[in-house]
């Protein structure tokens, strides 16, 4: 099968780089490597092209929804491999994604996640990298949405959807997560497949953290579910999760009381248990994987993380409530007459 990969950069730098030289070094090869350079370029198109890469420039930002329709109207394979540009993928991950959508008809699209071996040695870009992991490790095969990070999906299909909604401009927004829910309202299947995995290099910081899960991810996320009317039981939005969102608030409201109310103490421990316990796989998880202090310095995170996400339900729970709608344009992939 042939497969088209699609990547999108905007002044990628050496992460960019160690991306394309990893997608170069594929055995057996991509039929096309498309780079789409979106907006700014920081000499990445030139370094691209000399590993044979086909690079198309746009004048001006569009965004990675917009840059991915772009790549997915030029590509000739029957299959689009979206990876982002600041991964390393293994050298047989085109073999292996050709191979499955080759011997599963019936599946459209096959998703994977980021490995236990992020490259970055700081602490939150590993805590942050694993979380990850481990959630895309546990979810469901039978997946609910789309990743563009390191996903493939039969052209056909996905011209016929129109592409990615290209309304949405950042990074780290739901465009994906959107495809992923229009994907599986036409009756098309979506596989996670666990072992198709990629190395991420990005650095995580406090702010970027913070300012990603409440304002890039949360509120997005749910303003999105409810104009959708869809939130499955799956990965950052399954069962456990909203449970330990309302155990956060629970546990945030006790300590605010807890100067003035002596039985605060106790709804504040029955919560941080409770979040223990629901948790518990993937503690056991970072124990395993980087020892008990490297589990114990994550757990604050994480329950910041739920703290994070109840924020952002609540900030886009009210913007939809009041109707303040950004609107919607339908999702359509750029043609080269178009552009």
């Amino acid at each position: 099968m042939r497969i088209s990969v699609i990547t999108p950069v905007r002044n990628g730098g050496e992460w960019f780089r160690a991306c394309m030289t990893s997608l170069a070094a594929c055995d057996p090869p991509a039929h096309e490597i498309i780079v789409v350079i979106d907006g700014e370029d920081d000499g990445s198109g030139e370094f691209a092209e000399a590993l044979g890469a086909r690079v198309l420039r746009l004048p001006a930002s569009i965004g990675p929804p917009g840059a991915r329709n772009l790549g997915a109207a030029e590509a000739t394979g029957e299959i689009l491999l979206s990876i982002d540009a600041d991964i390393i993928v293994p050298r047989d991950l085109v073999g292996r994604v050709a191979a499955y959508l080759r011997d599963n008809p019936g599946i459209a699209a096959v998703i994977g996640s980021y490995d236990d071996a992020p490259a970055d040695p700081g602490f939150l870009s590993q805590y942050r990298n694993l979380l990850h992991h481990y959630v895309h490790q546990t979810g469901h095969e039978e997946a609910s949405t789309f990743w563009s990070g390191c996903g493939a999906i039969r052209r056909d299909v996905f011209t016929a959807l129109r592409g990615l909604d290209s309304s949405y401009s950042g990074p780290y927004i739901v465009e994906d997560i959107e495809f992923g829910y229009r994907l599986r309202q036409a009756g098309h299947r979506i596989r996670l497949c666990k072992d198709l995995q990629v190395t991420h290099l990005k650095r995580w910081t406090a702010p970027l953290l913070l300012r990603t899960d409440v304002f890039l991810r949360a509120i997005p996320w749910t303003r999105l579910a409810i104009r959708s009317g869809v939130l499955p039981n799956d990965l950052n939005v399954g069962t456990r999760s909203r449970i330990s969102v309302a155990l956060v608030a629970v546990l945030g409201a006790a300590l605010v009381a807890l100067p003035s109310t002596g039985w605060a103490l106790g709804v504040a421990a029955v919560a941080a248990a409770g979040l223990t316990v629901l948790n518990a796989g993937f503690y056991r998880f970072l124990w395993r994987v980087r020892g008990p202090a490297f589990m114990i310095a994550a757990v604050p995170w994480h329950w910041v993380y739920y703290a994070c996400a109840g924020i952002g339900f609540l900030i886009g729970g009210a913007q939809e409530l009041v109707g303040r709608r950004t609107p919607a344009p339908a999702a359509i992939a750029a043609t080269p007459k178009d552009r």
